[in-house]
């Protein structure tokens, strides 16, 4: 194969992967905010609510664990759209939820689609994200940072209007034609997985059990960072958040999603502006331990700033408006930097068991941020959501300064103001 053909097959790649997480993000978002918004709407408690997404969290983080373990011995097609078709079945159960159930049995059922959902997404994520490792050329690594920018931050950005998507389908076509249209989007973008090669990210080596915890120092460090960053964004955003804006603010459920869903897409974009920001206004050198240092104590200040004003009775509509985009952008450089830094510390025949292992940690932070979402703003409301996400943070913070740098020998090549 030439050099011209090979570039072409990894483009197409690339572009089939975009495609499928694409897709998938916006379901994901749109679901997320149908589930929340109809409980919500009938009566369910925001502690009530955030056990709804227990399973979703829980069965992402086994979906890590396991998934780059299938993905390095069956190649990462397999994982990308087995992902897809469980979000397929997913929606689908969802749409006979019958309103006529008892509660206790309709959260048990709930529980159990999302269980699928949550092993969908992770299963989604990480096999792109790994994807993207490979389908970057050896002598063009330059672009990496770039190209998982782009991938990252339109899915953000995209999930964001999945959160719009959901709302608005819940306000127009009701619950269950909702789950049902977009399963069938979903199911026509799987038809993309007959393009793609059948054995990307397969490596012949057999892994043992053992082999699946990550014997890296620099990814074990960066995956602790990682649960406490992620954590500290979903203590407050997963439930406490929306439910404040609709109870509290007394939103409707369209201005709710809107407004979540513009802040994701802000997100999403200065996660894809990342390498151009950093390269313009820093030292155009590719990202260090102190980077991600930098941006991780920044971001400890912006939830306590917001919970001060909350608490000072300062206007709740323009405290929640300013705070939460301030914490978007410095959390959209903390995320787009970590994205780097794992696939920097990884080396090709072991990017899908470290990702795995790394969006373990995500998931897992993710699950303590859901369940303390819901807890916290039951007995504290969100003032106490945001002092809690302050803590994680600085958690975060703590752990990260136990990073090294990427060794040169290693590291991913960085090319500032690079086009490649």
């Amino acid at each position: 194969m030439t050099a011209s053909t090979a570039d072409r097959a990894n483009l197409r790649n690339y572009i089939l992967v975009t495609i499928a997480y694409w897709g998938f993000t916006i379901t994901d978002g749109a679901l997320r905010m149908l589930v929340l918004l109809y409980f919500n709407r009938i009566g369910y408690s925001p502690l009530e609510i955030a056990m709804l997404f227990l399973f979703y969290e829980v069965f992402g983080v086994v979906a890590n664990f396991l998934g780059g373990w299938i993905g390095s011995q069956m190649g990462l097609k397999v994982t990308l759209y087995t992902g897809i078709g469980l979000q397929v079945f997913s929606l689908v159960l969802l749409a006979f939820l019958n309103p006529e159930w008892t509660q206790w049995f309709a959260v048990v059922f709930v529980m159990v689609a999302q269980a699928f959902s949550g092993i969908a997404k992770d299963l989604t994520k990480m096999s792109s994200k790994s994807a993207i490792r490979l389908v970057v050329p050896q002598e063009a690594q330059s672009s990496l940072f770039k190209w998982v920018a782009v991938l990252t931050g339109s899915k953000n950005a995209l999930k964001g209007v999945g959160f719009f998507v959901g709302s608005a389908l819940l306000a127009t076509v009701g619950f269950e034609n909702s789950l049902l249209i977009m399963a069938a989007g979903l199911f026509a973008i799987m038809l993309t997985g007959f393009f793609l090669p059948k054995g990307m990210g397969r490596i012949k080596a057999k892994i043992g059990f053992k082999q699946l915890f990550s014997k890296s120092r620099e990814i074990n460090i960066l995956s602790a960072a990682r649960f406490f960053l992620f954590g500290s964004r979903d203590v407050w955003f997963v439930v406490g958040l929306p439910v404040f804006l609709y109870d509290v603010l007394g939103w409707t459920f369209t201005q709710v999603g809107g407004f979540l869903a513009c802040w994701v897409i802000g997100y999403g974009t200065i996660q894809f502006l990342a390498p151009t920001l950093l390269n313009r206004f820093g030292s155009g050198q590719p990202p260090r331990a102190a980077t991600i240092q930098f941006w991780t104590f920044t971001l400890t200040a912006v939830p306590a700033a917001i919970a001060l004003a909350l608490s000072l009775n300062l206007p709740a509509n323009l405290v929640i408006i300013a705070g939460l985009t301030i914490f978007g952008v410095v959390f959209a450089f903390n995320s787009a930097v970590h994205s780097y830094l794992v696939l920097a510390f990884t080396d090709d025949d072991k990017v899908a068991l470290n990702v795995g292992f790394y969006y373990m940690a995500n998931s897992g932070g993710r699950l303590a941020g859901t369940v303390l979402s819901g807890l916290i703003f039951q007995f504290f409301g969100l003032v106490g959501c945001l002092w809690t996400s302050m803590i994680l943070v600085l958690a975060a913070g703590i752990i990260s300064l136990k990073l090294p740098d990427p060794q040169p020998q290693k590291a991913i090549a960085w090319k500032a103001g690079s086009g490649d």
